[in-house]
């Protein structure tokens, strides 16, 4: 074990490299499914989740996530998809990260857009969740057509478009047991006037959509911008409600996070 720790700290020490270019990901992202099957040897399973979790306090810290009520642990779980998703080869290598937390109530801004690559706050918002998920707190969720519920889980943006809502952001569902009808169901993203701090104050809490994650009208078309065409989303489920994702397998994130990060050299 001894010889294995001064492997793993001598490796941390040398092997850190920075790849070229950015691989583009396609217009539309590959289905809903899982990731690619990695299997990491020992030492680069230690190598590369150190760097990991140094990586995810880091970047939480940079941040500044903590002042925001974003808890640490959904911080972590969004990366690890987002590293799986770009490995599957679905998401924009370096595009922005957006969590939503549903364990918060709606009154509360509860929708962070982090630009990983720069440890940066780019947007903190209000965001509604399905009428029939519940009132200000969110109980239920679905991926059944016509339930007006909200879905769990990872989605990455497709293109933007002008529709009833104005600018909307069509989304695609990538966990299957989850969210993998989204694009079915209609559910973008979208402004919507029920989503304020007015409306907070006149009713306890935001409007409720038939299952978009609305947002703020003011805010909606520049977070449209910087997230459209391949950035990861994710719909982080509340403690009381069951969400297991194959997009947070480890070894297969942590191969995708070595990649992005260019860590080469181990095993």
């Amino acid at each position: 074990m001894k010889g294995l720790l001064r492997r793993v700290s001598g490796l941390m020490l040398g092997v850190i490299s920075v790849l070229g270019a950015d691989a583009a990901v396609a217009a539309s992202p590959r289905p809903a499914g899982n990731p690619r099957t990695v299997q990491l040897s020992e030492v680069q399973r230690a190598f590369y989740q150190t760097a990991f979790e140094q990586e995810v306090l880091r970047t939480y810290t940079a941040a500044r996530l903590s002042l925001t009520g974003l808890r640490p642990d959904v911080y972590r779980q969004a990366l690890l998809g987002y590293y799986n998703l770009q490995q599957h080869g679905s998401a924009a290598a370096g595009a922005p990260l957006t969590i939503i937390d549903f364990n918060l109530p709606s009154r509360q801004k509860r929708l962070w857009v982090i630009d990983v690559r720069q440890n940066r706050l780019l947007h903190h918002t209000l965001v509604a969740h399905g009428k029939n998920t519940g009132e200000d707190l969110a109980r239920t969720f679905s991926n059944r057509n016509g339930s007006e519920m909200s879905s769990l889980g990872f989605y990455v943006t497709g293109q933007p478009y002008t529709g009833k809502h104005g600018l909307s952001l069509k989304l695609h569902g990538m966990d299957d047991d989850y969210n993998s009808h989204a694009a079915d169901r209609a559910v973008v993203v979208h402004g919507a006037d029920y989503v304020s701090e007015a409306f907070v104050r006149q009713h306890g809490r935001l409007g409720r959509s038939q299952g978009c994650p609305a947002l703020p009208v003011t805010e909606a078309p520049r977070i449209i911008r910087a997230i459209q065409a391949g950035s990861v989303v994710f719909a982080h489920a509340p403690q009381n409600v069951s969400y297991a994702s194959a997009w947070l397998t480890l070894d297969s994130a942590l191969y995708g996070f070595a990649r992005a990060k260019g860590l080469q050299g181990v095993g």
